[in-house]
């Protein structure tokens, strides 16, 4: 297993949870929870590999649908909808952002198997982190959380360009992947907590 492979598992249980989290909040049925959870999982990689013309893995292979479904269950079996609000929100943030990082860096490095440009690789990785959420908060009537809020985005954008920086310099590797995974998630947790945000036009 690769640094990809364990940094793609990470992004998937990370979103799942993300979208369970949002399901309980809008009180929908189970299915209605795991359509909010797979979606978040698999959307932004839907929409990826869409763009470059390939089968998505998810119509191939069970680990993405096994790993979202032990997660979803898992979720349920610990009630963690059963939280106080502020809890909830907590760990949906903290969850997404996770997820956010993590498919950015996997979604460029598919931009790089591609051979794709810097526009390339940035979009797929953007595209990647983002979309699921897109998808997810358009199913339950939300304004998407890249529209709310600036510096959500913009971390997708950084991490993307950093791998592809890394590849051009032959310094992506599993060390620096993994550095990457947690600089940008502390990135995106430091926005959070600070409420950073772009300049208004």
């Amino acid at each position: 297993m690769t640094a990809t492979d364990i940094i793609h598992i990470i992004g998937t249980i990370a979103f799942a949870l993300s979208g369970y989290l949002v399901g309980a909040r809008k009180r929908l049925d189970m299915l209605g929870v795991w359509i909010c959870a797979l979606l978040t999982a698999i959307g932004g990689g839907l929409i990826r590999d869409a763009l470059v013309g390939r089968m998505p893995l998810v119509f191939t292979e069970y680990g993405t649908l096994t790993i979202t479904a032990l997660t979803v269950l898992a979720a349920w079996l610990f009630k963690v909808q059963n939280h106080q609000g502020r809890v909830l929100a907590e760990a949906f943030a903290w969850a997404d952002s996770l997820g956010l990082v993590a498919f950015t860096i996997t979604g460029a490095q598919v931009g790089l198997m591609y051979v794709l440009n810097v526009f390339g690789v940035v979009m797929l990785g953007f595209i990647t982190a983002v979309g699921g959420g897109v998808v997810r908060d358009v199913l339950v009537n939300e304004i998407p959380m890249i529209m709310r809020q600036d510096f959500y985005g913009t971390v997708a954008v950084i991490v993307a360009l950093a791998v592809f920086l890394l590849d051009r310099l032959n310094a992506l590797n599993p060390l620096t992947l993994n550095i990457l995974l947690i600089g940008g998630y502390v990135l995106r947790m430091w926005a959070y907590k600070t409420r950073l945000t772009l300049p208004k036009l």
